[in-house]
């Protein structure tokens, strides 16, 4: 690497005529500061930028100051850690001297028994918003208590303080860590994670690392290196000649394990120098490669103001060799299309040309047989943006309905803590409407309270009446219906019976069959008059249940606040045997999909093939991780995380001829082609509960979902020993028919001769969410959570079909 104009690069260095990368961070970049010598020593054939102070230290991440708080959360504190109403126990709480880090210890015997990072952390509640806390409320009062939750699965921290002034130590310290770390760029967290690496490793924690604790930190790094290569890089970094890596000289060992020599080849194939990219070489790069064809100039700009460490190099409108790895990295260098992460769809369509994401038995976070039932599974299904939650409603005691599985050992919680979360947290993740469903087996007595409870306390957020005061000739729109709260459940009549006069929807009783129809319905409403209370009927406006009878028989009735429930067996039955008629059913009202009773472990069904006939409803166990939920999160990862994503317009029309299942009845000149070349990979967790000092050997496998004619999945090879900084150069390539319902799932896992491969990491989306030319997949937990900075970098190209020819 050269200089920009007599400047150093800020992210390289040479060692014996070897170019190496890294990213500083900002604090790094205070002045010019080329090295002749390192304590003292001189350093031959070596130029770097060093930072003023040895990241190994004990030294804040960007954007933290040492407040008294902070002070006080590194002196540590005794709390109570609270599991239920009869476990509590003393734990020593205390935050490491990097800020992102705490752990805490048993008071009895001194042991460390845990840590987390502080970006593991989600957000921290004050008072008793968890029911473990609630269940110690008279004993120990709100103003102690706080809970500390986590992304993903992982269960909450429950904790109680010796004081108020304790917890609001801890609360405000912990919140005001959790904001830094969720608003580091990407050289801060490749700081953090630099740093996080290094005190692992530094057993005796004297800010030395010795030539075995570096191969430790290989083997913890997924790194299986020859001994006389590690040896190698550990003396040239060794410029004290010690005996041991401290400051700048780890620094100076890790840029050199990770050089990335794929990303530094594609830099210099588009600089003329090999130093730098011009404005214009920027250009060239962004419209061939990255096939940004609008503003490209600009967008060429704001990359350079936005990834540039140098003012210089900034000053003079040129990309340096770092700030392409930094854009290549970042957002816009993403294979999720940023302009498709935010709101982007029209919202004003009737509810049913929207899929929208949903769970099922909502309550519960473990399985169906004797799992836990829980408000926290309501909140963490809308904090993923579920805009349909399940409530299965059983008599209680005292009058107070219960929430629970029934018939099972699962616990119970009340009817009332649930409405008043779902009041709490439905629109916090999306404005757009929430659809609960309610599964009734209460008496008429306690479906008064259902009734009562759900209009006390949700008030002007539950929809009691149609928009306008008319009986609907089709569904309302999200945008219509913004901040509601609809009630799904069973009816009392006719939704133009509750209404002023006969409606558009008033069944013709002239002919034979639909007097016969009409005489049915009216002896329904007799019973469910019987098993129904009017309060709780009255709630229920445009999700009215019914029994699925047949298409034909639907559209005979054609209401379209109408909504059956299928079960997945009978759903695909349905597909099967009537694909078309199902995709025109769902152009025009709502289905309900759910999982198999026989599903006792909460597993669940694959929703794409509901998706590809157009059910909007498809019920999934969200507390179950897998490919299914995968499918889910990137499905509606786009659109703001609104939980609405618009169908593709063939699926919209109530005429139309698309099945699935029928290659004729599909539109369009012919295929897709995708092709996909895996190029590397980067900083690859390990495997959870894996033996120390195992290494995997990653491969990746990419799968497309979609109409049955597009489901495939093709491989790589896998890369013997290598988590860290994994080579495959390999191309996949993949017809898609039928793109607008093909989600490409990205999943690395680790390679096993002799059982299953091992589960490391996946990406999902929508094909019509992904970015072409080259760009790194962030790569996600099992949990669906970031285990940054783990990704994959590849290229994308999408091929179009040629037109038909023009006379």
């Amino acid at each position: 690497m050269g200089r920009v104009d007599g400047e150093l690069p800020h992210a390289s260095l040479v060692v014996k005529g070897v170019c190496f990368w890294f990213i500083p961070p900002p604090s790094w970049i205070e002045g010019p500061c080329v090295i002749p010598e390192v304590r003292g020593r001189k350093v031959p054939g070596c130029s770097v930028w060093i930072p003023p102070l040895s990241v190994m230290q004990p030294m804040l991440p960007p954007g933290i100051q040492l407040t008294d708080t902070l002070e006080q959360m590194q002196q540590g504190t005794l709390m109570r850690k609270v599991k239920s109403k009869s476990w509590k126990k003393q734990r020593y709480f205390k935050l490491q001297e990097d800020c992102m880090t705490i752990w805490y210890q048993s008071k009895r015997t001194g042991k460390t028994e845990s840590a987390f990072s502080i970006s593991d952390v989600e957000t921290v509640r004050e008072g008793h918003q968890s029911e473990v806390l609630q269940s110690v409320a008279e004993e120990f009062p709100p103003e102690r208590c706080f809970t500390i939750v986590f992304y993903g699965r992982r269960g909450n921290l429950d904790l109680i303080a010796g004081s108020a002034e304790e917890a609001q130590c801890w609360v405000q310290g912990l919140r005001q860590l959790i904001e830094v770390a969720t608003t580091m760029d990407q050289r801060e967290k490749i700081d953090q994670w630099i740093r996080d690496w290094f005190q692992k490793a530094d057993k005796n924690k004297d800010g030395r690392m010795t030539f075995k604790e570096v191969q430790r930190l290989l083997k913890m790094m997924n790194v299986d290196m020859n001994e006389d290569h590690a040896l190698r890089l550990f003396q040239d970094a060794d410029k004290s000649e010690s005996g041991t890596l401290e400051g700048e000289e780890f620094v100076l060992f890790y840029k050199a394990l990770t050089q990335r020599e794929e990303v530094l080849s594609l830099f210099q194939e588009f600089s003329e120098d090999g130093k730098k990219l011009t404005l214009l070489e920027l250009v060239d790069f962004l419209r061939e490669e990255q096939l940004e064809d609008e503003g490209t100039e600009e967008l060429a700009m704001e990359l350079i103001d936005k990834y540039e460490p140098s003012e210089t190099a900034r000053a003079r409108h040129v990309l340096s060799a770092d700030g392409f790895l930094m854009y290549l990295c970042s957002v816009e260098g993403s294979i999720f299309n940023p302009q498709h992460r935010v709101l982007c769809q029209d919202m004003s369509q009737p509810l049913c040309h929207y899929f929208i994401s949903s769970s099922h038995n909502t309550y519960l976070i473990e399985d169906q047989i004797r799992g836990h039932s829980s408000i926290e599974g309501y909140i963490r299904a809308l904090k993923r943006g579920c805009r349909c939650l399940e409530v299965d409603c059983w008599d209680g005691p005292n009058g107070e309905p219960m929430v629970y599985h029934g018939h099972t050992f699962t616990s119970k919680i009340p009817f009332r803590e649930v409405v008043n979360t779902l009041g709490k947290y439905a629109f916090k993740t999306s404005d757009y409407p929430v659809i609960l469903s309610l599964e009734n087996h209460c008496s008429m007595e306690q479906q008064d309270v259902l009734a009562q409870q759900l209009k006390d306390i949700l008030g002007e957020q539950l929809l009691t009446t149609t928009i306008d005061g008319h009986v609907p000739t089709q569904l309302p729109s999200p945008e219509e219906l913004k901040h509601k709260i609809l009630l799904k459940a069973k009816k009392i009549g006719r939704l133009e019976d509750t209404l002023d006069g006969p409606g558009d929807e008033a069944p013709d009783v002239s002919d034979e069959d639909n007097g016969a129809e009409a005489e049915e319905e009216r002896r329904r409403a007799k019973k469910d008059k019987e098993t129904l209370a009017q309060a709780l009927s009255d709630c229920v406006v445009y999700c009215k249940n019914v029994p699925f009878q047949g298409f034909q028989v639907a559209r005979s009735h054609s209401r379209p606040s109408e909504i059956s429930s299928l079960s997945e067996a009978k759903a695909r039955k349905l597909i099967r045997d009537e694909g078309n008629e199902f995709v025109r059913h769902n152009a025009w009202q709502l289905t309900r999909i759910y999982p198999s009773g026989m599903r006792t472990d909460s597993s669940n069904y694959s929703p794409q093939e509901m998706w590809n006939v157009g059910c909007q409803i498809v019920a999934l166990n969200f507390q179950t991780a897998g490919m299914e939920m995968d499918l889910c999160d990137g499905l509606f990862s786009q659109n703001g995380c609104s939980g609405y994503v618009l169908k593709p317009p063939f699926m919209r029309d109530k005429e139309t001829l698309f099945n699935p299942n029928d290659p004729s009845s599909w539109e369009g000149p012919g295929p897709i082609t995708l092709t996909i070349q895996v190029i590397s990979g980067q900083q690859l967790p390990k495997v959870a509960n894996s033996k120390e000092g195992a290494i995997i050997d990653p491969l990746v496998r990419v799968e497309v979902y979609g109409v049955p004619a597009d489901q495939a999945h093709q491989e790589t090879k896998y890369i013997e020993n290598n988590g860290f900084n994994p080579r495959w150069d390999e191309t996949l390539q993949f017809q898609l028919h039928v793109p607008e319902l093909a989600l490409i799932r990205f999943v690395v896992e680790d390679y096993d001769k002799t059982s299953r491969n091992d589960f490391v990491g996946q990406f999902t989306l929508a094909f019509a969410n992904i970015k072409p030319g080259y760009r790194h997949i962030h790569l996600l937990s099992k949990d669906g959570t970031s285990i940054s900075p783990s990704s994959l970098f590849v290229h994308i190209c999408i091929t179009e079909p040629p037109g038909p020819e023009q006379d």
